[in-house]
């Protein structure tokens, strides 16, 4: 009896741990504490003394622990490395799965594949390997157009034990559509569809695709194929063909199609609504942008951020702001809090008029209402130096650096987004700062090119 209840036991506690490895919650209170003291050590400590600081910070890891402050360091593959194989030493620890593709993500950022595939082989060998595991590497290899690689891992899921269904099929049509390789997404389709029954998530991939490309043809024989064919297209395929004929210049036959959609099965959403509201407000057609505002309002569709942007947005291009500012108050009284993006499309409007110190007044306003975002303070920097107000310019970049934006994170050895960056490349080469930007060029090629191993 009493080795029956201990065999319980050991059973019950087996299962748990594998719980854990699989499907770990949240961080608790005590996990975020933990988290970010470790953190703090990370960020100080040289990467020689690093093992040594963290034993003698004494604190135990867990799985939810390792895996927030892997999400912290994303941009920083080296450091995040480091932990990641000083975690490995620890008593009763055991790398979750989400661990693992935190770490693959992060190797492939500084493309260190080599070590990335190590971790896979791991993965392997502790059973762990999921469809998801392979198109995270997809994902990275297309976005850095290593096409051929993303393909390869597609091909050898089978031999690491992993099942290729239809999710990994959109996996790797989607990483490719993504990295602007639809043509190749379209030829890997057409081979395959009879192999994996597309579904209305394949359709949208490759309709979004097409309709990034841009090849409004290609993306209407997409879309009818998948009628002809008994798919459904559901809210999202509906979303991304009105948002691929606006942008064509073809709003009225995107609404055509919002108003075939079956509002008993496929009610138009306030995305669709907003992508109608801000194609409007392009071309300069303010009544019609209002008249399908207060349409969707009609139908009991709740106006979101994105809709109040895309209407702000329209009534900027008209140089309505006193519109502008009576829908930041309907906003706020519906309990719809504003984001970065409505702040950059007022700041646009009002400096595109030479309004510079209103746009002062709205940039102090907002960032006490939403976080800012790279965009609102290059546009601000950008503002001063045109018109000579070098103090305020710099004034703006130290609030940048105060909140942790591009100077203290390459400072600090963490990458920021291919995006930002180029952003700040290009307010620097017109203000003629290009002794900054070769500063900061070569921080970012160091941490690209840092070898993990000595």
């Amino acid at each position: 009896m009493i080795k029956v209840y201990h065999s319980r036991n050991k059973m019950i506690s087996g299962c748990i741990s594998f719980l854990r490895r699989y499907n770990s919650s949240e961080p608790s209170t005590e996990a975020l504490d933990a988290a970010k003291s470790i953190s703090k050590i990370m960020l100080s400590s040289p990467k020689v003394v690093l093992d040594t600081a963290l034993d003698q910070s004494g604190i135990r890891v867990s799985p939810e622990i390792v895996e927030d402050v892997l999400e912290k360091f994303k941009n920083a593959g080296t450091l995040a490395f480091c932990f990641f194989k000083w975690t490995e030493k620890q008593q009763n620890y055991e790398h979750s799965v989400r661990a693992y593709h935190s770490m693959i993500e992060s190797l492939a950022k500084i493309r260190q594949y080599q070590i990335m595939w190590d971790l896979v082989n791991a993965m392997r060998t502790k059973r762990m390997l999921n469809v998801e595991t392979f198109c995270i590497i997809m994902r990275k290899y297309a976005r850095v157009q290593k096409v051929e690689e993303a393909v390869y891992t597609f091909n050898v899921m089978q031999k690491y034990g992993v099942t290729q269904n239809l999710a990994a099929f959109n996996g790797l049509l989607s990483a490719l559509c993504k990295s602007k390789n639809v043509r190749k997404a379209q030829e890997i389709f057409d081979c395959m569809k009879d192999r994996f029954i597309p579904d209305s998530k394949t359709y949208s991939i490759l309709l979004e695709g097409w309709g990034k490309d841009p090849n409004l043809p290609r993306a209407r024989e997409i879309f009818r194929e998948m009628v002809d064919t008994g798919c459904n297209p559901d809210i999202v395929t509906y979303g991304i063909m009105v948002d691929v004929l606006c942008k064509a210049g073809r709003v009225d036959e995107a609404l055509g199609i919002v108003k075939s959609m079956d509002s008993t099965v496929c009610q138009p959403t306030s995305f669709i609504y907003s992508v109608l509201v801000h194609t409007y407000g392009v071309e300069n057609r303010i009544e019609d942008a209002v008249d399908t505002f207060l349409e969707m309002e009609k139908n009991g569709i709740h106006a979101d951020v994105a809709m109040y942007n895309a209407l702000i947005g329209a009534f900027c291009k008209a140089n309505k702001f006193k519109n502008v500012y009576r829908v930041l108050k309907d906003m706020n009284s519906k309990g719809v809090a504003p984001n970065s993006r409505t702040c950059n499309i007022i700041l646009n409007g009002l400096i595109g008029r030479g309004e510079t110190d209103e746009a002062y007044r709205v940039f102090r306003r907002m960032i006490k209402l939403c976080e800012a975002d790279a965009d609102t303070y290059t546009m601000m920097i950008k503002m001063f130096c045109q018109g000579g107000e070098l103090k305020k310019a710099f004034k703006v970049w130290k609030y940048m650096k105060l909140k942790r934006f591009i100077p203290n994170m390459i400072e600090k050895g963490i990458r920021p987004s291919g995006e930002t960056f180029g952003k700040l490349r290009k307010l620097l080469i017109k203000e003629g700062r290009e002794d900054v930007l070769k500063f900061l060029q070569e921080k970012m090629n160091l941490l690209v090119k840092e070898p993990l191993c000595d």
